[in-house]
């Protein structure tokens, strides 16, 4: 192996005490480089001559990524300052072992893993079962919810160290739960435990720790089986409904359009605390997916992608674009280079590339002045913002045009940008207060005998007023 670089060479405790760990193994061990372990909660780990630990690591830190990363950059630099370290992992280290995944991909050192037992060979021995040919497949308790997808089983469930992953362990699989599952338990050890119990009572049988596994034959159907069935569906309306066969891309666009708002709305109700309103928003939602789906459907029929792809592609670039979560950027940094960051990867020539020229005006008009000021051109206060307002203002009474107008429109969406307020809510807002007290005006005239058109200014603006304070007190619940 070179030496150019520092070297970490990686083994396995294994997964339970001593007697289990290889030979070559524990001659690296007693070697005279510098050992690491990872963690000093294993069995095999007592009496160990190790320059330390990371278990300070797993309290002093927020997240699990956090915790790794951190224990690469340590093991980093141990490795620079002694030229070659030990580092020990429980297990194997080629199982389930994410600082592994992390060295591998580190070009500051080399790598040297040595194989080790692992724990499902405890597993397997203790379940009596060939897990080839039972096809089993082995999942982390930390990505429970994404790593079961579309599975029936059987699984081992690995990890489930703590109360809390077991809690969400059975939150993600207690609507298509098996009858029974077997908790794994201390393998290897002298307080072994295997025991099979009723999925219902999983929680108050199990109290879990760092060698905790669970064992699951088979669930009542398949994690995300809702949104298979739904592309089935989609794929069958398509197939076999006379309507859903005619449609193109181009004669969805109303629809999609049209659900688009209906969500709007409901988010609107939502946010206005109105009865019911998850349940129309749950429905609304539904419609649109509708659209997304049938939009892949008929993508997929052509030979370009599936709703799949859609679904890998948009995780894809959130991860990517999220490097101060699923890695170790600053989010001040990413957040505030977040539209350069979109200019590169999409090779656009500039900022203002990429603005759908359908949306509406006012978000139009948002979109490409946080544009300018991601780029970092921009006014430099709300006062600027004012006074240019009030500049637009003269020049449409100087040359009342479409095109003063809308410089006057646009002006006003700075306002908006700078007071961090959305014009397009703020409009909407302002036309239905308008309607409400439209409606008010018209009753009344309508109980006085008289039409709107036959009243003055001065007794139009007296309703008006009226109607304005009828509101106010109904929205401060006087009577």
């Amino acid at each position: 192996m070179s030496t150019s670089r520092p070297c970490i060479r990686v083994v396995g405790l294994g997964p339970a005490g001593p007697e289990l760990i290889t030979a070559e193994t524990a001659a690296l061990l007693a070697s005279t480089a510098p050992v690491w372990l990872r963690t000093a909660v294993h069995p095999a780990a007592d009496g160990l001559a190790v320059a330390g630990s990371f278990d300070d690591l797993y309290e002093s830190l927020d997240t699990f990524e956090e915790v790794y990363r951190t224990i690469v950059n340590r093991l980093v630099d141990e490795a620079t300052a002694f030229g070659e370290i030990i580092y020990a992992v429980p297990g194997s280290p080629n199982v389930a072992e994410h600082t592994v995944e992390l060295l591998r991909a580190d070009d500051r050192v080399q790598l040297d893993v040595r194989p080790a037992m692992g724990f499902t060979d405890l597993c397997w021995s203790a379940l009596g079962i060939d897990p080839m040919a039972q096809a089993v497949t082995i999942v982390d308790a930390h990505r429970i919810a994404t790593d079961v997808a579309g599975r029936l089983g059987p699984m081992l469930i690995t990890q489930v160290h703590s109360a809390e992953v077991l809690d969400d362990v059975i939150l993600a699989l207690d609507d298509v739960a098996p009858e029974t599952a077997t908790i794994l338990k201390g393998l290897g050890t002298v307080d072994a435990e295997v025991e099979t119990v009723p999925w219902g009572e999983l929680a108050g049988s199990l109290e879990p720790d760092h060698l905790t596994s669970l064992w699951v034959p088979e669930l009542a159907e398949p994690v995300a089986a809702s949104f298979v069935r739904f592309d089935e569906l989609v794929r069958r309306l398509r197939a076999e409904c006379p309507w859903d066969r005619e449609q193109t891309h181009a004669s969805l666009r109303p629809f999609l359009l049209e659900e688009t708002y209906e969500v709007l709305e409901a988010i609107d109700d939502v946010t206005a605390d109105r009865p019911d309103a998850y349940v129309d928003l749950e429905e609304e939602l539904g419609d649109l997916l509708f659209q997304v789906f049938f939009h892949s459907r008929l993508a997929a029929e052509a030979g370009y992608f599936t709703v799949a792809d859609v679904a890998q592609g948009i995780h894809d670039k959130l991860h990517g674009r999220h490097p101060h979560v699923f890695g170790d950027a600053d989010a001040g940094e990413t957040i505030a280079n977040w539209e350069a960051s979109k200019q590169v990867e999409k090779q656009r020539e500039s900022v203002m590339d990429g603005i759908p020229n359908v949306l509406p005006a006012l978000l139009h008009a948002l979109k490409t002045q946080r544009r300018a000021a991601s780029a970092g051109f921009t006014g430099p206060d709300l006062a600027w913002a004012l006074d240019d307002v009030a500049d637009e203002l003269r020049e449409v009474t100087e040359d009342p045009s479409e095109h003063e107008v809308g410089d006057l429109l646009y002006a006003a969406v700075q306002v908006a940008r700078m007071l961090d307020v959305n014009p397009e809510f703020a409009l909407r807002a302002a036309s239905q207060r308008f309607v409400d007290r439209f409606r008010i005006v018209e009753a009344g005239a309508a109980a006085d005998g008289v039409g709107l058109g036959s009243e003055t200014h001065e007794q139009l603006q007296q309703r008006w007023q009226q109607a304005k304070s009828q509101l106010q007190n109904l929205a401060s619940g006087d009577s």
